[in-house]
């Protein structure tokens, strides 16, 4: 690139890509916390599977018990009904100590049942949580990589970025003072300070230079910044990259 007429230009050329590197690693460092979050959140995602399968299963085998306890209670019943049996005195009585004892049976027998659904139920649901245990060992170890690969990568970007924001700062300081005034409203209006002008307008608001002006940043005749009319960025020129034909 070839020397600006004007000192500082080459300066703020150099500052406006320092700045455009530091905040691009800023942006980049800003989002280590959503993407550690989303992290977590698959997470408890895969532990809440795994919760829900053991809750189940705990259910299940709660259920057992009860149904097993008072299938006891119900024979402890039946058998002191079938005691109370031989001492009945009527034939009403014992009949209707008969249909007593034919509802507990009945109801021991639907207890037994409920004990036997459970058990094959508890089955499947034991071999539901060891699948789940597997599937979140696995998903807790790729997060925690993943995890250790986000700290190191933020790591680094802290690191760029106190780099970047040296460099900013030195170049800063070898601008003079008026320029770097200029240069920073600029930037905090424009989200930039400067932009190129090719092809006769600026490159960033893409709106057409005056053709003098144009002229003068070619030809490097300007003694002052000179700014766009439209967006006030301060404006350079880069002449092309001269195109070397090969020889035959």
């Amino acid at each position: 690139m070839a020397l600006p007429m004007h000192a500082d230009l080459e300066r703020l050329i150099q500052l406006q890509r320092a700045e455009s590197e530091l905040k691009r690693t800023q942006a980049d460092l800003s989002e280590a916390p959503r993407l550690k979050a989303e992290l977590d959140a698959r997470l408890a995602e895969e532990r809440g599977r795994l919760d829900g399968a053991r809750a189940g299963l705990a259910a299940s085998q709660k259920a057992q018990r009860q149904h097993e306890t008072d299938v006891q209670d119900l024979k402890s019943k039946l058998s002191k009904y079938k005691g109370q049996l031989m001492e009945v005195k009527t034939n009403k009585e014992y009949t209707a100590m008969l249909h007593e004892i034919e509802g507990v049976e009945r109801e021991i027998r639907s207890r037994e049942d409920q004990i036997l659904t459970e058990m094959e139920r508890s089955e499947g649901l034991t071999a539901q949580v060891k699948t789940e245990e597997g599937l979140f060992k696995g998903a807790e170890e790729r997060l925690k990589t993943e995890g250790r690969a986000l700290e190191e990568r933020s790591r680094t970007l802290e690191g760029a970025a106190r780099q970047h924001a040296a460099e900013r700062d030195a170049i800063a300081a070898t601008i003079s003072p008026d320029t770097l005034e200029l240069f920073q409203r600029v930037a905090r209006l424009r989200g930039s300070g400067v932009a190129e002008a090719r092809d006769g307008m600026c490159q960033v608001c893409h709106v057409k230079v005056r053709p003098q002006m144009y002229v003068d940043l070619k030809l490097e005749k300007a003694d002052s910044l000179l700014q766009c009319a439209a967006c006030n960025r301060i404006l350079y020129y880069l002449p092309p990259v001269p195109v070397v034909v090969p020889e035959p």
